[in-house]
């Protein structure tokens, strides 16, 4: 097994005496250490050798204990000094440390004294090094990152553009080809013409949710305060228009004023009172409710509905984009829009979680941080029998 690699000193010491017993008394003590009696020798022995630690006398002839650190730390900016120093210059050795030096110490010396300042200047420099590191790292994840965005954003295009027009085509041709020659297709060759169609326009839709999910980590967040209860209303008569005849009993607790971007809030919203209703088809009472109630330094919104539900088991997959735990032929849609919900949420500082029986209804729930503004107004609506 390699033995660690010791920590290398450079001392430096116009009394060569004293310099040759403070090599030996920390080569002792777990250091390598390597004596020059001038800074010009000092300096010279840098390039040859990889020092992590430079403990020079302040007072030297020719070149002093500042000047030494100031030119080795020009040569290695990794290597940190110790200024070594008397009773009467301490004042100097003080200013040495704002132009550089770590600490100093006193001499005569105390090894008591000594030894902890070499720990925690080398210490320190560890500390730099992995700082330094963890930096260099953070700015390379930051280009792959940047790269990323723009394959992404070229992809995004691609798919908006590219696949579009051939779908575009596809449908457009197929739309033509029953209106043209509807009375001469057969009736099965027709149907087989409809299934195109209805294939088509879910890739459409696919496409549509894809570049929505994408374009969420790029869209900035415009927080303000938001009147949910009144965007809640909106939502709901938006949906009460798409159902025709089909009556859904809805029912809004009170919902305090939060703090968010407007528009994506409705998205949540609309997302997840979409599929409240979607979800509630084959029930004789359809009926769906959203409240709100405060944990901590919580919101925290739920929307429950008395439909198909889920089996729990499944329930970590509910989240992953185009996750779905029903059939097209059951329920329609791309497994996108709790994604999206998801993805919101968590840029608000929120969570995003559920609860379900089969064939008992689900419980959705979302959370934002409460803040100041939160409080300042309660409101409260009731929407019944819609």
């Amino acid at each position: 097994m390699p033995q660690p690699k010791l920590p290398r000193i450079l001392i430096v010491d116009d009394e060569a005496a004293q310099m040759q017993a403070l090599c030996s008394t920390l080569r002792g003590h777990g250091y390598a250490t390597t004596g020059r009696s001038d800074g010009r020798t000092a300096l010279e022995a840098l390039p040859d050798s990889k020092f992590e630690l430079l403990l020079a006398d302040l007072a030297m002839p020719g070149m002093d204990g500042i000047a030494v650190l100031h030119e080795a730390q020009r040569l290695d900016p990794d290597l940190v000094g110790i200024i070594m120093t008397g009773e009467g210059t301490i004042a100097t050795a003080v200013r040495a440390m704002k132009t550089g030096a770590f600490d100093y110490v006193l001499k005569p010396f105390k090894l008591s004294a000594i030894l902890p300042v070499l720990a925690r200047a080398l210490a320190v420099r560890d500390l730099r090094l992995a700082n330094a590191e963890l930096e260099r790292s953070v700015r390379e994840r930051t280009a792959e990152l940047e790269a990323a965005n723009k394959d992404l954003m070229a992809f995004s295009y691609s798919v908006s553009h590219d696949l579009r027009s051939p779908l575009s085509a596809i449908m457009g041709s197929a739309d033509l080809l029953i209106d043209d020659h509807g009375a001469e297709i057969p009736a099965s060759a027709r149907e087989l013409v409809g299934i195109v169609i209805k294939s088509a326009e879910r890739m459409a839709q696919l496409i549509d949710d894809l570049l929505r999910l994408s374009r969420l980590g790029r869209q900035s967040i415009a927080m303000r305060p938001v009147n949910i209860a009144a965007l809640a209303r909106e939502v709901l008569d938006e949906l009460a228009r798409g159902q025709g005849a089909r009556r859904v009993s809805v029912r809004v607790g009170d919902l305090p004023q939060c703090v968010g971007d407007p528009a994506l809030l409705r998205q949540v919203l609309t997302n997840l009172l979409s599929n409240a209703i979607k979800f509630t088809r084959f029930r004789e009472s359809p009926a769906v409710e959203l409240t709100c109630r405060r944990q901590g330094s919580e919101w925290v919104y739920s929307v429950r509905d008395n439909g198909a539900g889920f089996d729990m088991r499944r329930a970590t997959e509910l989240f992953g984009p185009f996750q779905r735990l029903h059939t097209a032929e059951q329920f329609e849609g791309t497994g996108v829009g709790l994604s999206i919900v998801h993805r919101i949420v968590q840029r608000h500082g929120g969570r995003v979680w559920a609860e379900a029986e089969v064939d008992k209804g689900a419980t959705f729930y979302f959370s934002l941080p409460c803040h100041a503004a939160d409080t300042d107004s309660d409101m409260a609506t009731m929407i019944a029998d819609r």
